[in-house]
């Protein structure tokens, strides 16, 4: 077996003008979660539609489970599964009738097929809307039947692509812990997200994409201590307040201020010392925050000062990207 059950290296595409990916690089180990995090439009997509063979890279090399995507696609799908944004799923079937059907299609022994779908409905659990048509579904128990589809030939490597986008919060809590199940059983989870937290809680290394370039690629403990220890955030009530406060700040100690909105952050390994002398100056010329926090850093604050714009921010998309979606460029 493959040392690492997914190698990239220096993988480029391009859709006409538009550059998808510039070469980027990742290595993700057997049995491990790996974060593949940016906003929309950064090429998180196109990566995963590369190692899924549906995409043909530019230039570079790609391989999961040491096989190359170009050159072994065959060899490749038997060994993956895909679960993106959408249930790729047949809303007129049952639920058990989907995954008898993709069973047939990915050719299990017939006399395996049914007693798998009836396993991993009850593993979703699914058993009670087994012999639902799937259009009468939530989108929470949609996206864990796409789940299923995914899992029906017992794929080593699945690739999520934003799953949990549009779910509410205990569904999306239900999916982290079933990958969680997944990955303690031996599989490999290549998941693309824009949420911060979901990576910070699944992924044992994340690669920070924007603009279709690796900026960041480390361990999610190790990326936010080089934030420093301590964030602080100071709310004023307009915006420009808030650019004065800003520029009363750029003369304290450490990091420069960050400002979000009308939200200052200050990130430091100095919080008590910090929040003081701010809170002196402000007061100083006659600023008052509206809101206060003292807290520890997160990956959002992570992507903010590497990128300039948070990773949930769709806006961050550029015009040329969006208008070529129909020739195949994603996120």
């Amino acid at each position: 077996m493959a040392s690492s059950a997914i190698l990239v290296e220096g993988l480029v595409k391009r859709f006409g003008d538009v550059v998808a990916l510039e070469g980027i690089d990742f290595e993700v180990p057997a049995g491990t979660v790996f974060g593949l995090l940016g906003p929309n439009g950064a090429g998180k997509t196109t990566a995963i539609r590369i190692l899924a063979t549906v995409l043909t890279p530019d230039a570079g090399r790609a391989e999961v489970l040491g096989f190359d995507v170009a050159r072994s696609p065959a060899e490749v799908r038997y060994r993956i599964g895909l679960a993106g944004q959408f249930a790729a799923v047949d809303e007129n079937l049952t639920g058990l009738e989907n995954l008898v059907l993709i069973g047939k299609l990915v050719h299990l022994p017939t006399k395996q097929i049914r007693p798998r779908a009836l396993e991993l409905l009850e593993r979703m659990g699914l058993t009670e809307a087994a012999n639902r048509p799937v259009k009468t579904y939530s989108g929470g128990m949609r996206r864990r039947l796409d789940l299923a589809a995914a899992l029906v030939q017992r794929p080593p490597v699945l690739f999520f692509d934003e799953p949990t986008t549009g779910l509410d919060p205990q569904s999306r809590s239900e999916l982290w812990e079933m990958t969680r199940e997944l990955v303690a059983d031996g599989t490999t989870v290549l998941l693309t997200t824009q949420y911060m937290e979901e990576a910070d809680r699944l992924a044992q290394k994340i690669a920070v994409i924007d603009k279709g370039r690796v900026i960041a690629l480390d361990t999610p403990s190790a990326l936010k201590a080089k934030m420093g220890s301590t964030v602080i955030e100071l709310g004023m009530d307009t915006r420009e307040s808030a650019e004065k406060t800003l520029s009363v700040l750029a003369c304290i100690d450490g990091r420069a201020p960050e400002l979000d909105g009308n939200t200052i952050r200050i990130t430091t390994d100095e919080g008590p010392r910090l929040l003081m002398q701010a809170l002196r100056l402000l007061d100083g010329e006659g600023l008052t925050p509206t809101a206060l926090a003292v807290r520890e850093p997160s990956l959002d604050d992570v992507f903010l000062s590497l990128t300039g714009h948070r990773a949930e921010d769709a806006t961050s998309a550029q015009p040329a990207r969006r208008r070529s979606r129909k020739a195949g460029v994603g996120s």
